[in-house]
């Protein structure tokens, strides 16, 4: 399918490992750019897994580079561009994380800031085919109108992780207009599956059960999320990235920017109890926690967090009208996965 240059930035991340996996198999030949900076804000050693998990994946006629670096360094991603003369590039390389973003937020303008403004600068200088990056579905903010749609305004960030997300999707505009680079922002919900990133709910609530901790459920339960398998966010960004918006030119003779924002999310919002539940069936199920576990002892339920939201879900009727594609896994197929993982990795 593809014979491209690609860089794939945040490669040892959650998203980007999965992403890289699958352009291994849509791939004849060509090149894959992985850069990520092993950063510690969750277990390295789970990020090392998945690189090596990688390396063992790696088919022949594939040129497959990973670089340990962080794209807030302006001279390597420079270097980068100029050495690779990238097709296409997939920004997946953020901080990520709600609550982090409170406490730290000087690598949130580190990453998702200045990483991302060196990423847009490269595309300048090196014309690239297409830039996908991630956004996220925190830009929504303390919307009440839901399902959430990208012509909704976007202006009430909760949270400055958020904002760096409004950031990013103002400035690929602003560049898409000036320059008339491709560019395309996919705003992901709540998205899980194996090899995780630990601070997110599933995987969290599962190291606590284990280790006999209580789990606490935000807002008594009742937020509800559109939570999306793995493997439909990377069956969506490989749709996007093949067909970048056209360049076009408007009446006064300046490009009309090739810029496009996608949501993708489940389409089902869940409450939080429901996905307790279902999570801890598919825990039992995979023998990762005994038949008896007492779960209702170890289950409080608490007020809202400062920076939630307390419902997300997704229209993505734009995603299935331009790319025939809608999220399909359902959460017990997803969380099924997870747990037959866990049981795997850590036992």
């Amino acid at each position: 399918m593809f014979m491209k240059t690609i860089l794939v930035t945040g490669s040892a991340g959650f998203i980007g490992t999965n992403f890289v996996k699958r352009l291994f198999k849509e791939m004849e030949s060509g090149t894959i750019v992985g850069i990520d900076n092993l950063n510690s804000y969750y277990d390295v050693s789970l990020k090392e897994y998945r690189l090596l998990e990688l390396d063992k994946l790696k088919p022949q006629g594939i040129n497959y580079v990973f670089v340990r670096g962080s794209i807030a360094d302006k001279d390597l991603i420079d270097k980068l561009f100029v050495d690779y003369k990238f097709d296409i590039v997939v920004n997946l390389a953020a901080q990520a994380g709600v609550r982090y973003s409170i406490e730290n937020p000087d690598v949130y303008i580190e990453s998702n800031i200045i990483g991302f403004y060196n990423i847009l600068e490269a595309c300048r200088h090196n014309p690239v085919e297409h830039l996908v990056y991630a956004s996220s579905s925190s830009v929504y903010g303390g919307n009440k109108k839901v399902p959430f749609c990208t012509d909704d305004r976007v202006d009430n960030p909760v949270s400055l992780y958020a904002a760096t997300k409004k950031s990013n999707e103002l400035m690929a505009h602003c560049y898409s207009k000036l320059y008339n680079i491709p560019s395309t922002g996919l705003r992901f919900f709540t998205v899980y599956g194996p090899a995780g990133r630990p601070d997110m709910a599933y995987f969290g609530f599962t190291n606590k059960l284990l280790r006999g901790e209580n789990i606490q459920i935000y807002n008594y339960g009742n937020c509800r999320r559109d939570f999306t398998y793995v493997d439909d966010i990377v069956e969506g960004i490989v749709r996007v990235m093949a067909k970048a918006p056209e360049k076009k030119t408007g009446e006064d003779g300046l490009p009309i920017p090739p810029y496009a924002v996608y949501n993708i999310g489940g389409g089902q919002p869940e409450s939080l109890l429901d996905f307790v539940n279902i999570l801890q069936e598919e825990l039992v199920r995979a023998g990762v926690l005994p038949k008896d576990y007492d779960f209702e002892a170890h289950k409080q339920l608490v007020p809202m967090q400062p920076g939630d939201v307390p419902t997300t879900y997704a229209d993505s009727t734009a995603l299935e009208r331009n790319f025939g594609f809608t999220p399909k896994i359902t959460l017990r197929e997803g969380l099924r996965h997870f747990a037959e993982w866990y049981k795997e990795y850590y036992k």
